[in-house]
């Protein structure tokens, strides 16, 4: 399993820890992820997703996993996000 987020693409980072000497070794940027399961209101059902915490109070802010996924770029997602985004689309088209 990739240590990437599966709805704002966020992964790990490397740089350099610099000791007190200036001894520079490498060393990894670990996102914050989290096993979460998310409810979608248009389609009625929860989905078990790898997010970041930082994209969970996006989320919430966006005002749930349906206007997140509306709004996301396509790109950044993971391919289970994409096709959820699919299917969110195509039922929010035919509620309409």
């Amino acid at each position: 399993m990739s240590r990437r987020c599966e709805l704002t693409g966020k992964a790990v980072l490397t740089g350099n820890l610099v000791s007190h000497s200036n001894r520079k070794t490498r060393r990894r940027y670990l996102p914050n992820l989290v096993n979460v399961t998310l409810t979608s209101d248009v389609l009625k059902r929860s989905v078990k997703l790898r997010v970041s915490a930082n994209a969970l109070r996006t989320v919430d802010h966006r005002g749930g996993l349906d206007a997140f996924l509306l709004k996301a770029r396509s790109e950044e997602l993971s391919q289970k996000a994409v096709e959820l985004k699919r299917a969110v689309e195509k039922a929010s088209v035919a509620a309409a």
